[in-house]
Protein backbone atom coordinates (compact mmCIF):
# COMPACT_ATOMS: atom_id res chain seq x y z
CA UNK A 1 0.00 0.00 0.00
CA UNK A 2 1.73 3.51 -0.97
CA UNK A 3 1.68 6.00 1.85
CA UNK A 4 0.81 9.00 1.10
CA UNK A 5 3.37 12.17 1.12
CA UNK A 6 1.25 14.02 3.89
CA UNK A 7 1.55 10.95 6.21
CA UNK A 8 5.40 10.69 5.90
CA UNK A 9 5.69 14.50 6.25
CA UNK A 10 3.75 13.73 9.77
CA UNK A 11 6.02 11.03 10.51
CA UNK A 12 9.10 12.85 10.43
CA UNK A 13 7.80 15.89 12.22
CA UNK A 14 6.37 13.74 14.88
CA UNK A 15 8.94 15.26 17.43
CA UNK A 16 6.91 18.61 17.29
CA UNK A 17 3.56 17.27 17.38
CA UNK A 18 3.06 15.50 20.83
CA UNK A 19 -0.34 14.62 20.10
CA UNK A 20 0.83 11.88 17.41
CA UNK A 21 2.62 7.98 18.01
CA UNK A 22 3.83 6.12 15.15
CA UNK A 23 3.08 2.52 15.52
CA UNK A 24 4.76 -0.30 13.21
CA UNK A 25 2.63 -3.52 12.65
CA UNK A 26 2.83 -5.87 10.10
CA UNK A 27 5.10 -3.60 7.60
CA UNK A 28 2.01 -1.28 7.75
CA UNK A 29 2.24 2.89 9.56
CA UNK A 30 -1.20 2.90 11.59
CA UNK A 31 -1.13 6.57 13.97
CA UNK A 32 -2.65 6.67 17.40
CA UNK A 33 -3.77 9.73 18.89
CA UNK A 34 -2.95 10.02 22.33
CA UNK A 35 -6.07 9.88 24.73
CA UNK A 36 -7.24 13.29 24.88
CA UNK A 37 -10.18 14.24 27.71
CA UNK A 38 -12.36 10.62 26.96
CA UNK A 39 -12.05 9.82 23.62
CA UNK A 40 -9.99 6.61 23.82
CA UNK A 41 -8.93 5.07 20.27
CA UNK A 42 -7.90 1.56 19.82
CA UNK A 43 -4.78 0.10 19.00
CA UNK A 44 -5.57 0.80 14.80
CA UNK A 45 -6.93 4.04 15.27
CA UNK A 46 -11.01 2.55 15.79
CA UNK A 47 -12.22 4.92 17.90
CA UNK A 48 -13.59 3.41 21.89
CA UNK A 49 -16.57 4.33 23.05
CA UNK A 50 -16.25 6.12 26.11
CA UNK A 51 -17.09 6.07 29.70
CA UNK A 52 -20.20 8.31 29.17
CA UNK A 53 -21.52 6.37 26.12
CA UNK A 54 -21.17 2.93 27.96
CA UNK A 55 -22.79 4.67 30.99
CA UNK A 56 -25.53 5.86 28.73
CA UNK A 57 -26.75 2.32 26.58
CA UNK A 58 -26.25 0.98 30.30
CA UNK A 59 -29.07 3.19 31.10
CA UNK A 60 -31.14 2.83 28.03
CA UNK A 61 -30.42 -1.25 28.63
CA UNK A 62 -31.96 -1.12 32.14
CA UNK A 63 -34.92 1.68 30.99
CA UNK A 64 -35.79 -1.03 28.10
CA UNK A 65 -35.89 -3.85 30.72
CA UNK A 66 -37.81 -1.65 32.95
CA UNK A 67 -40.78 -0.97 30.04
CA UNK A 68 -40.91 -4.62 29.49
CA UNK A 69 -41.39 -5.82 32.92
CA UNK A 70 -43.92 -3.29 33.04
CA UNK A 71 -45.77 -4.48 30.24
CA UNK A 72 -45.78 -8.05 31.50
CA UNK A 73 -47.44 -6.40 34.69
CA UNK A 74 -50.06 -4.91 32.90
CA UNK A 75 -50.77 -7.89 30.66
CA UNK A 76 -50.50 -10.61 33.53
CA UNK A 77 -53.82 -7.19 35.01
CA UNK A 78 -55.87 -7.20 31.85
CA UNK A 79 -55.91 -10.98 31.75
CA UNK A 80 -57.11 -11.11 34.95
CA UNK A 81 -59.50 -8.58 34.15
CA UNK A 82 -60.75 -10.82 32.14
CA UNK A 83 -61.75 -13.39 34.37
CA UNK A 84 -63.08 -10.62 37.51
CA UNK A 85 -65.46 -8.32 34.69
CA UNK A 86 -68.01 -11.14 33.98
CA UNK A 87 -68.34 -11.54 37.57
CA UNK A 88 -68.96 -8.28 38.63
CA UNK A 89 -71.06 -7.92 35.49
CA UNK A 90 -73.17 -10.73 36.75
CA UNK A 91 -73.44 -9.52 40.39
CA UNK A 92 -74.44 -5.85 39.31
CA UNK A 93 -78.35 -4.61 39.60
CA UNK A 94 -79.20 -2.49 36.91
CA UNK A 95 -79.52 -3.03 33.21
CA UNK A 96 -77.00 0.48 32.14
CA UNK A 97 -74.05 -0.98 34.44
CA UNK A 98 -74.49 -4.59 33.13
CA UNK A 99 -74.09 -3.12 29.67
CA UNK A 100 -71.43 -0.82 30.71
CA UNK A 101 -69.31 -3.77 32.12
CA UNK A 102 -70.07 -5.86 29.24
CA UNK A 103 -68.50 -3.42 26.75
CA UNK A 104 -65.55 -2.89 28.75
CA UNK A 105 -64.97 -6.91 28.60
CA UNK A 106 -64.56 -6.36 24.87
CA UNK A 107 -62.35 -3.52 25.13
CA UNK A 108 -60.54 -5.59 27.30
CA UNK A 109 -59.72 -8.22 25.27
CA UNK A 110 -58.43 -5.63 22.59
CA UNK A 111 -56.21 -4.31 25.53
CA UNK A 112 -54.58 -7.60 25.62
CA UNK A 113 -54.43 -8.26 22.25
CA UNK A 114 -52.59 -4.51 21.79
CA UNK A 115 -49.94 -5.57 24.58
CA UNK A 116 -49.30 -8.62 22.28
CA UNK A 117 -48.84 -6.25 19.38
CA UNK A 118 -46.07 -4.37 21.58
CA UNK A 119 -44.95 -7.51 22.84
CA UNK A 120 -44.40 -8.31 19.45
CA UNK A 121 -42.39 -4.99 18.52
CA UNK A 122 -39.88 -5.17 21.55
CA UNK A 123 -38.99 -8.79 20.00
CA UNK A 124 -40.02 -10.37 23.09
CA UNK A 125 -42.58 -13.30 23.72
CA UNK A 126 -45.89 -12.33 25.66
CA UNK A 127 -45.39 -13.18 29.43
CA UNK A 128 -47.69 -11.99 32.16
CA UNK A 129 -45.91 -11.28 35.47
CA UNK A 130 -48.33 -11.46 38.08
CA UNK A 131 -49.45 -7.82 39.04
CA UNK A 132 -50.17 -7.76 42.56
CA UNK A 133 -51.89 -4.52 42.43
CA UNK A 134 -54.57 -5.80 39.67
CA UNK A 135 -54.74 -8.49 42.47
CA UNK A 136 -55.52 -6.51 45.15
CA UNK A 137 -58.25 -4.34 43.42
CA UNK A 138 -59.95 -7.64 42.32
CA UNK A 139 -60.15 -8.70 45.56
CA UNK A 140 -61.46 -6.12 47.12
CA UNK A 141 -64.09 -5.71 44.65
CA UNK A 142 -65.26 -9.08 45.03
CA UNK A 143 -65.13 -8.37 48.79
CA UNK A 144 -67.68 -5.21 48.36
CA UNK A 145 -70.31 -7.87 46.38
CA UNK A 146 -70.08 -10.28 49.32
CA UNK A 147 -70.74 -7.33 51.57
CA UNK A 148 -73.50 -5.85 49.52
CA UNK A 149 -76.83 -7.38 49.36
CA UNK A 150 -77.94 -8.47 45.88
CA UNK A 151 -80.58 -6.47 43.47
CA UNK A 152 -79.66 -3.41 45.34
CA UNK A 153 -78.54 0.22 44.17
CA UNK A 154 -75.77 0.26 47.41
CA UNK A 155 -74.45 -3.04 45.07
CA UNK A 156 -73.82 -0.84 42.43
CA UNK A 157 -72.77 1.77 43.56
CA UNK A 158 -70.06 -0.52 45.52
CA UNK A 159 -69.53 -2.26 42.22
CA UNK A 160 -68.86 1.34 40.12
CA UNK A 161 -66.29 2.48 43.12
CA UNK A 162 -64.11 -0.84 42.88
CA UNK A 163 -64.55 -0.53 38.38
CA UNK A 164 -63.22 2.96 39.41
CA UNK A 165 -60.04 2.57 41.53
CA UNK A 166 -59.28 -0.36 38.58
CA UNK A 167 -59.40 2.50 35.66
CA UNK A 168 -57.41 4.87 37.95
CA UNK A 169 -54.83 1.82 38.24
CA UNK A 170 -55.36 1.30 34.42
CA UNK A 171 -54.96 5.19 33.52
CA UNK A 172 -51.37 5.33 35.82
CA UNK A 173 -49.86 2.50 34.10
CA UNK A 174 -50.93 3.20 30.36
CA UNK A 175 -50.24 6.79 30.89
CA UNK A 176 -46.60 5.73 32.35
CA UNK A 177 -45.82 3.54 29.74
CA UNK A 178 -46.72 5.62 26.88
CA UNK A 179 -44.65 8.39 27.91
CA UNK A 180 -41.78 6.05 28.56
CA UNK A 181 -42.28 4.69 24.95
CA UNK A 182 -41.81 8.55 24.08
CA UNK A 183 -38.67 8.90 25.53
CA UNK A 184 -37.26 5.72 24.29
CA UNK A 185 -38.26 7.02 20.66
CA UNK A 186 -40.65 4.05 20.44
CA UNK A 187 -43.29 6.45 19.21
CA UNK A 188 -44.80 2.85 17.22
CA UNK A 189 -45.61 1.79 20.71
CA UNK A 190 -46.42 4.65 22.28
CA UNK A 191 -49.13 5.74 19.62
CA UNK A 192 -50.91 2.16 20.75
CA UNK A 193 -50.27 2.64 24.24
CA UNK A 194 -51.85 5.42 24.15
CA UNK A 195 -55.53 4.62 22.37
CA UNK A 196 -55.87 2.33 24.96
CA UNK A 197 -55.15 4.76 28.05
CA UNK A 198 -57.89 6.83 26.23
CA UNK A 199 -60.35 3.69 26.56
CA UNK A 200 -59.71 3.70 30.20
CA UNK A 201 -60.24 7.70 30.70
CA UNK A 202 -63.60 6.78 28.63
CA UNK A 203 -64.77 4.16 30.51
CA UNK A 204 -63.89 5.90 33.85
CA UNK A 205 -65.91 8.79 32.84
CA UNK A 206 -68.91 6.53 31.98
CA UNK A 207 -68.79 5.03 35.56
CA UNK A 208 -69.27 8.35 36.91
CA UNK A 209 -72.11 9.68 34.43
CA UNK A 210 -73.81 6.21 35.92
CA UNK A 211 -73.43 6.67 39.11
CA UNK A 212 -74.44 10.64 38.89
CA UNK A 213 -76.90 9.54 37.06
CA UNK A 214 -79.26 7.81 39.48
CA UNK A 215 -77.83 5.19 41.48
CA UNK A 216 -76.25 7.30 43.93
CA UNK A 217 -79.34 8.94 44.27
CA UNK A 218 -81.44 5.65 44.86
CA UNK A 219 -79.00 4.11 46.88
CA UNK A 220 -79.43 6.98 49.41
CA UNK A 221 -82.77 6.08 49.11
CA UNK A 222 -82.30 2.44 49.61
CA UNK A 223 -80.73 3.75 53.53
CA UNK A 224 -83.44 5.82 54.44
CA UNK A 225 -86.22 2.76 53.61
Amino acid sequence: MEIPTQCIKVVVQRAKNNQLQKSLANGMIFYTIKKKDNYMPTKKGTPRKTRSQNATEDSQSALLELFVDQVKDIYWAEKHLLKALPKMQKAATTEELKTAIENHIGQTEEHVGRLEQIFELLEEKPQAKKCDGMAGLVEEGETVISETDGGTATRDVGIIISAQKVEHYEIAAYGGLATLAKTMNREDIAEILAETLAEEKETDQLLTEIAESNINYAASTEEEA
